[in-house]
């Protein structure tokens, strides 16, 4: 079985006169360490009977219509529209930064300040859904893409809580459900156990990211999509800008992690690798990077099998520790238009860029993963 990730350092963070200060916090050496996505499993009280699954996710990703509500179950509707942004800050080691006050951040809709009515931050289930790319194109039965595939997905579904929400979808020529939203995550691993032999030699990233990623947009909390592809497409309907578009719109931050880059640094250096083909894995890194950056997620490129554990380590950071904001835009327009946002860290008494200083009071570098936007409702005739 491969090796949980790495437990994240814990760190301190202090805001004073515009500054924020933040170092590791050291493990405590007393007791067993519990690495990330590990539990203490508690003992059930002899013949109790085991807890029932709760449900968190109404609907299935099967699309299907929504049941009608009984007939005097009333309804709501508000005219206000509200956007919530999920926010994460990472140091230049991708290490999380946490405790940063709300006055702090400040959010812009096209440039325009915009006012946050609502902040919380904590450690929160997440909704994955796991989008696998299983073709004939690079993972044939028992070679090293279909090694390096399994390898990723079984790996990353072994550093998942117990309270955690998972989807397992294969996508070649389509995307395949292999297993809906649960808790239990022996349905996961039942679900993978039909990744053996690939059937298509057709690779439609864009199909299966834009499909799922619209089945996800109504899931309310913290939810991802991570992608283990090798990001090439090969005959999806839409084109690259149309599925950018729509991911966009989705709202679903993406996790990409892109594979088979040593088996193609030993390939090119060997002269086995033509100036068409390294231009389409070009591209197909640079689409990964894309996706992942405009939806508020990462990508990951690894060339060893021990970077996995890390970029396992990152992503539950990113998505376990965000702060998320909500606002209502000064612009309620229901035009169906795009907008921009961009997220930033200030000192609020000067207005300048908030400054972050290590351990050592040096100034360091950090990055905000937010998403890039998000497409206005179009109003109902």
């Amino acid at each position: 079985m491969l090796s949980h990730p790495l437990a994240a350092a814990l760190m301190v963070a202090v805001i004073a006169a515009g500054t924020l200060t933040w170092t590791p916090k050291a493990e405590e050496q007393a007791g067993p360490k519990k690495e990330s996505g590990e539990t203490v499993a508690r003992p059930r009280k002899k013949d109790a009977p085991p807890e029932p699954e709760q449900e968190k996710i109404p609907s299935k990703l099967n699309k299907k219509g929504q049941e009608a509500l009984p007939e005097g179950v009333p309804t709501f509707r508000s005219d206000t529209v509200s956007v919530n942004v999920d926010v994460a800050v990472i140091d230049n080691k991708g290490r999380f930064i946490p405790g940063i006050p709300a006055g702090n951040f400040r959010i812009l809709e096209d440039n325009v300040p915009q006012k946050i009515s609502q902040f919380a931050m904590g450690e929160a289930p997440m909704t994955i859904c796991m989008v696998i790319e299983f073709s004939n194109l690079y993972q044939q039965y028992w070679s090293s893409g279909w090694f390096e595939t399994l390898q990723a997905s079984y790996g990353f579904l072994q550093t998942l809580k117990p309270e955690d929400y998972v989807a397992v979808v294969a996508y070649d020529l389509r995307p395949e459900i292999l297993s809906d939203f649960a808790t239990d995550k022996r349905k996961a691993y039942e679900a993978m156990q039909r990744l053996r032999i690939a059937a298509f030699s057709e690779s439609n990233l864009y199909d299966a990211l834009t499909d799922t990623a619209e089945r996800m947009a109504e899931i309310e909390g913290r939810k991802a999509i991570v992608v283990i592809s090798s990001g090439v497409d090969t005959f999806s309907k839409q084109t690259f800008d149309q599925a950018r578009k729509r991911l966009q719109s989705a709202g679903v931050p993406i996790y990409a992690i892109g594979i088979m880059q040593a088996l193609r640094e030993i390939f090119d250096a060997r002269g086995g690798m033509g100036p068409i083909q390294r231009l389409d894995f070009l591209q197909a890194d640079n689409q990964m990077r894309t996706f992942a950056k405009e939806s508020g997620g990462m990508s990951f490129f690894p060339r060893f099998f021990g970077e996995f554990p890390g970029i396992y380590g990152a992503i539950h950071q990113a998505l376990r520790n965000q702060d998320s904001l909500t606002y209502a835009p000064t612009n309620q327009a229901k035009d169906g238009k795009f907008r921009k946002l961009k997220v930033e860290l200030v000192n609020p008494a000067t207005n300048e860029p908030l400054r972050v200083l290590d351990e050592k009071n040096t100034p360091i570098k950090y990055q905000i993963i937010a998403k890039a936007g998000y497409t206005a409702p179009r109003e109902v005739e």
